[in-house]
């Protein structure tokens, strides 16, 4: 089963479906999987063309729609899949009956030496009114194994994270019973800039700012910028435009609909701007926005378990978590579209952009490289730096520095358990890095020994989007424990 090649990266997930397709013969018993991930990451176009492939049964659920006119709905999918006109089942059968019906069809019409199969898209809007849905695939699950149901493949796919991931937790019906649970990350910053078609790295760099690596984007916005000089407009033209399809307000509401447990959406978008903004515990969270700690703990609970936030720990001081916002789009909302709404609706875009420049190099451009860095240690340095089997954890850390009367952070930090594999420093700034640079990640690396670390084998690494100093480059040609990674480098294998 060859993955298309309209489909940019996800070469894992195409290969993990055709393991569950087609892994034991195709066929015995019903299999169940799950599919899940952020909206518009691209779980729809997968699964299509997964079903194309195969000659599968594909049938999408909508939202707000009520039980009987989402099985007339189900009825009618299975109807054409068979060739029979929609209304062929006439009056919507009940969901047992349906589920049955929908197997056997996809059975008797699976290609040949094709495995049946059916995918049942964004499935939380049905159960929304459905909620034995579950219990009746479980059933099917349980007869299928005894001989007495359907089987073929059953795949289940959500935006709703919270609802996809519930379906599997402590007693539910189908626990123990899913064979596939995948879950659909954002394409990586080089995937991403790949899809956009953009060559140079610093436009690929600020449009993976913007928008991370989201395919569902590039079919809403048809222009990307082909260089950095393009950049500018590219934003004013499709982000900061209210009557453009992406405009970060308009989506970022969407986004948090998609959950039911988010009804009081006002106070969701009050905790994401405090984190955006820079508050990263509980505490500054709740006072940013007037409240006390324990007031935003379940929302940022719900907030972390959607893919909004993350939580991450400091890897020095493991009690210490950081929260800052994982979605790039949610991050450039509330801090460029939000606070100057009003201006955009006036259709002022241009003076809006200029004002937020200074913001958008400083809370956005800058902690987004830093993420980067972190993206390219940990997925792509082991193989362009020759160490196959990785660099362990990696993440971000500060060492106090008692002697120097100062506290260091540490953008990227790698360690094996207590060998520290790479320590590094990523700037994205208007001025080449130099030695200083270079002496600080000693300096560090000297602070690390001294609290008892390995750091026998380290690799100091050197991040800037402007480039390097000619003595600095000049050292690390004659150092091989020094690496200096520029944006060529970073989107491109060395």
């Amino acid at each position: 089963m060859d993955k298309p090649t309209t489909i940019v990266g996800r070469d894992r997930q195409w290969r993990s479906t055709e393991r569950f397709l087609f892994d034991g013969g195709i066929d015995g018993p019903l299999r169940i999987g799950l599919v899940s991930g952020r909206r518009r990451t691209g779980k729809t176009q997968l699964l299509a063309a997964a079903c194309k492939e195969v000659g599968g049964l594909y049938t999408v659920c909508v939202q707000d729609e009520g039980d009987r006119a989402a099985r007339a709905r189900f009825a009618g999918t299975i109807a054409e899949h068979a060739g029979l006109p929609a209304s062929a089942l006439g009056q919507p059968e009940p969901w047992e009956r349906l589920l049955r019906s929908a197997l056997e069809t996809a059975a008797r019409t699976a290609r040949t030496g094709q495995p049946p199969l059916v995918v049942i898209d964004e499935f939380p809007y049905a159960t929304a009114n459905a909620p034995q849905l579950p219990s009746l695939i479980q059933h099917l699950y349980d007869a299928s194994q005894n001989g007495n149901g359907p089987g073929g493949r059953l795949v289940l796919c959500g935006s709703a994270l919270s609802v996809m991931h519930e379906l599997l937790s402590g007693a539910k019906p189908l626990r123990g019973r899913v064979m596939m649970d995948l879950r659909l990350p954002a394409l990586d910053y080089r995937e991403a800039a790949r899809l956009w078609g953009i060559a140079d790295p610093a436009a690929a760099l600020r449009v993976h700012a913007c928008v991370g690596g989201i395919p569902g984007y590039r079919s809403l916005i048809t222009s990307a910028p082909g260089s950095i000089g393009e950049f500018d407009e590219w934003v004013i033209d499709n982000l900061l435009t209210t009557d453009i399809g992406v405009f970060t307000h308009t989506e970022v509401d969407y986004l948090l609909r998609e959950d039911p447990r988010i009804s009081s959406r006002a106070l969701y978008f009050d905790i994401l701007s405090a984190v955006a903004s820079g508050n990263s515990t509980p505490s500054k969270i709740g006072a940013a926005i007037g409240r006390d700690a324990n007031s935003v703990r379940y929302p940022i609970g719900v907030l972390e378990s959607a893919g909004y936030l993350t939580k991450s720990q400091d890897m020095l001081r493991a009690r210490k978590p950081t929260i800052t916002v994982s979605d790039p789009v949610i991050r450039f909302d509330r801090l460029i579209t939000a606070p100057h709404l009003g201006q955009l609706e006036f259709g002022r875009a241009q003076r809006v952009w200029q004002a937020a420049a200074p913001t958008f190099r400083s809370n956005i451009l800058g902690a987004h490289f830093e993420e980067l860095a972190r993206d390219w240690t940990l997925r792509f340095a082991p193989d362009e730096l020759g160490s196959p089997a990785g660099f362990g954890d990696v993440g971000f850390a500060t060492v106090q520095d008692n002697p120097g009367r100062c506290k260091h952070e540490i953008d990227v930090l790698a360690m094996v358990g207590q060998r520290v594999t790479v320590i590094g420093e990523a700037k994205a700034t208007l001025d080449r890095r130099g030695l200083p640079d270079l002496e600080r990640l000693v300096r560090i690396k000297e602070l690390l020994t001294d609290l008892g670390h390995d750091t026998t084998d380290v690799v100091l690494a050197l991040f800037c989007t402007t480039g390097f100093t000619v003595d600095l480059e000049r050292t690390a040609a004659s150092r091989p424990d020094i690496q200096l990674i520029d944006l060529d480098r970073l989107y491109q294998p060395s």
